[in-house]
């Protein structure tokens, strides 16, 4: 999809900011801040309709609890006991602009979406194990109580907003904020928590890289090989 080629999971049409699978239960992304919120609120709530057990979840940013969308979204979702986890990973940053000059001190999103009604938790977003006992624990609170939950990671980003490359030449974050953080790399984290638990990871560990390079190696140029698509399809899959 992000070659827009035909075979891609929007066939090519979606880029990088519109992807969706529904076969997956991936409901469309859209780029303006804070607005596939209220869509996956709205498949909670159909999802109530029909009478189903399903849980969505939705990923949203720091800045994303500064649109007013964020609180209708959340109020609803508690109003109508929706089956939802939303998963907040706050990085600090909007882009440029950090914290203190976005929103007042001590503010927090898992308290304004306690404000709403809803029920919810903190979370080491740098442990992978603690982002999934945390998740599991919010997903089993929905299974019993029927309600939507909230989960905060507090977690950062040590490359540019949008792309992969580096950014800090541009000064807007200091040099020990980003070594305080990188020692909390996940990666590192979660490599030295499979050494102790499995001491043979060490040897395991090159061959398992190699095997998800290859894959992705292998994807790209399955990509690079697919068609565009044709003209003809351009007035496919329209509404409106």
């Amino acid at each position: 999809e992000l070659y827009g080629k035909e075979n891609g999971c929007v066939m090519g049409k979606g880029g990088s900011m519109h992807l969706a699978d529904l076969s997956a239960g991936f409901y469309p992304a859209v780029p303006i801040v804070g607005s596939t919120i209220p869509i996956g609120v709205g498949v909670a709530f159909a999802n109530k309709m029909k009478k189903n057990s399903n849980i969505t979840c939705i990923f949203l940013g720091d800045g994303s609890t500064e649109e007013g969308v964020f609180h209708e979204s959340l109020d609803f979702a508690s109003l109508k006991n929706l089956n939802i986890l939303f998963v907040c990973e706050n990085n600090f940053y909007s882009v440029y602009s950090p914290m203190n000059v976005r929103q007042f001190d001590k503010r927090s999103a898992l308290n304004l979406a306690k404000s709403h009604g809803l029920q919810g938790n903190y979370g080491d977003g740098s442990s992978v194990m603690e982002v999934i006992k945390k998740t599991k624990s919010g997903i089993n609170y929905i299974k019993k109580n029927k309600k939507p939950f909230f989960l905060e990671f507090q977690t950062y980003r040590f490359i540019e907003h949008c792309g992969p490359n580096n950014d800090d030449h541009l000064k807007y974050r200091d040099k020990s904020e980003i070594d305080k953080w990188l020692k909390k790399d996940p990666i590192k984290l979660i490599e030295n928590y499979l050494l102790k638990k499995n001491k043979k990871f060490f040897s395991e560990k090159e061959k398992i890289i190699n095997k998800i390079n290859l894959e992705i190696e292998k994807s790209f140029n399955y990509a690079k090989n697919s068609r565009f698509p044709s003209s003809k399809r351009l007035k496919e899959h329209l509404y409106g």
